[in-house]
């Protein structure tokens, strides 16, 4: 699954990110790891395996600012996990999207394995790491929003000029009502496809 970039730079990996994940990634929390390790949303999105996969991650322990307080619903000052991604395709340069996820550093402390970044790729993606701590996610919403790309963001995504960013926030919410995990996902517009499928309840 690739896409031809303008400007004659090449064909790029289109990633194509259905909301169908979530719900697939919860499924996956509880089996096992050998499975989980298997493969990963990231995988599913672009059809490739792990082995065709670079990926970064960074952890570093933030206090929670005005942003951060409101989307997370906690106070100002606030400890938390910030988590930074970065995953490409070994023939690229370029990663697939630009990711900064935060969590609350009281509902996860109990397992020390979510405060380092040395146990990624967590098989299993943020759920499973979450039902380590006997976090069930109830549900996940996502406002998308498109914008000219930071000097920044078109350097590190390889932009071709004129491109635009799709900029995800996700949100997700556990069975007690709680915000479990906040992130934003900044995505490049020439190489990404979003589907959104609505299942309707019958009469």
């Amino acid at each position: 699954m690739v896409r031809t970039r303008a400007g004659g730079r090449g064909p790029r990996r289109l990633v194509r990110r259905t909301s169908e994940r979530h719900q697939w990634e919860k499924d996956r929390a509880r089996t096992s790891q050998e499975e989980r390790v298997a493969t990963g949303a990231t995988e599913r999105d672009t059809g490739l395996t792990a082995d065709d996969l670079v990926f970064h991650a960074e952890y570093h322990e933030v206090e929670a600012d005005e942003e951060l307080a409101g989307a997370l619903h906690v106070r100002v000052g606030t400890r938390l996990v910030e988590r930074l991604y970065r995953t490409r395709y070994r023939e690229e340069a370029a990663p697939f999207n630009m990711t900064r996820s935060y969590l609350v550093h009281a509902m996860v402390a109990s397992n020390p394995d979510l405060l380092d970044a040395s146990g990624e790729p967590w098989p299993g993606g943020t759920q499973s790491q979450l039902y380590t701590v006997g976090i069930e996610v109830d549900r996940v919403e996502e406002r998308v929003t498109a914008r000219p790309p930071t000097a920044e963001e078109a350097g590190e995504l390889a932009l071709p000029p004129d491109a635009a960013v799709m900029v995800l926030r996700k949100t997700s919410v556990d069975t007690d009502g709680r915000v479990v995990d906040w992130s934003e996902v900044v995505l490049p517009g020439d190489r990404t496809e979003a589907v959104f499928t609505t299942c309707l309840e019958r009469w």
